[in-house]
C-alpha cells in the first residue's frame, strides 16, 4: 500500500458501492466513481476486486450478511412457511436496496452467505419431498418472482389509476368496471402471486 494511504476496511468499501447503486443507480458503480468517493485509487480496488463483476458479487453477498438471509429459519414441518418467510424477507430487503436488485441482474451470487442461503433453501425442500428437479426449479423460480417485484418496488404511478376512470366506458367496459380496483398495490400483488406460486407447487409435491 501506498506509504501515507492507509488502507480501507473492505466493508467500508462495499459499503460505499452500495450507497452509490442506491443512490445513484447501477450504472453510476464503476471502479473510478467507488475509488472517488472513497478518495483513494482504482488500483487500491484492484486489489480486493479482480473486475467490476467480482466487486458486483461481492456487494450482493454483503447485503445477504447485514440482512442476515442466510440465518432465516425454515422449519422442516412446514415449508409453505419455510418459502413464504425467505420471499417475504428477500423482498423487503431487495426492495430497500434497488441498487442490488438491479445487480443480480447481472450475475448469479455466489459469494458465502448467498450460497449457504441456498443451500439452505434446496436442502429444506428436499426433507419435505421436493424432488430434486422441482427443488432446483421451484427455488430459481421463487428468486426470480421476488427479484422481478423488488426492481418495481416505488415505481407505480399514482395517477395511473386516475387514468383507467378516464377511459372510454363503451370501448373499455371491463377496465372502466375495475377502475376503482387498478393498478394493484405492489405488495398486494406479490402476496397474490407468492399465494399462487405455493398452491401451484403443492399440486406437484402432494
Amino acid at each position: 500500500m501506498p506509504s501515507g494511504r492507509p488502507a480501507i476496511p473492505l466493508d467500508r468499501i462495499l459499503s460505499a458501492a452500495l450507497r452509490i447503486a442506491d443512490e445513484e443507480g447501477t450504472q453510476a458503480l464503476t471502479m473510478r466513481r467507488l475509488a472517488s468517493e472513497l478518495n483513494s485509487s482504482t488500483a487500491m480496488l484492484y486489489r480486493h476486486f479482480e473486475s467490476r463483476a467480482d466487486l458486483v458479487l461481492q456487494i450482493v453477498d454483503y447485503v445477504f450478511k447485514e440482512a442476515e438471509l442466510f440465518a432465516l429459519p425454515f422449519p422442516q414441518t412446514d415449508w409453505r412457511q419455510a418459502c413464504r418467510s425467505l420471499a417475504r424477507r428477500m423482498f423487503a430487503v431487495l426492495g430497500q436496496h434497488r441498487g442490488v436488485a438491479q445487480l443480480l441482474l447481472e450475475a448469479t451470487p455466489n459469494g458465502p452467505h448467498a450460497m449457504v442461503l441456498r443451500e439452505r433453501c434446496l436442502a429444506m425442500m428436499l426433507d419435505n419431498g421436493f424432488a430434486p428437479p422441482l427443488a432446483a426449479r421451484a427455488y430459481a423460480t421463487l428468486a426470480r418472482f421476488v427479484l422481478g417485484f423488488a426492481i418495481q418496488v416505488g415505481r407505480q404511478d399514482a395517477a395511473q389509476s386516475a387514468a383507467f376512470h378516464q377511459l372510454d366506458r363503451a370501448a373499455f367496459p371491463a377496465t372502466y368496471a375495475l377502475a376503482d380496483e387498478l393498478p394493484v398495490p405492489l405488495e398486494e400483488e406479490f402476496a397474490f402471486g407468492l399465494d399462487l406460486m405455493i398452491a401451484g407447487l403443492e399440486a406437484f409435491t402432494f
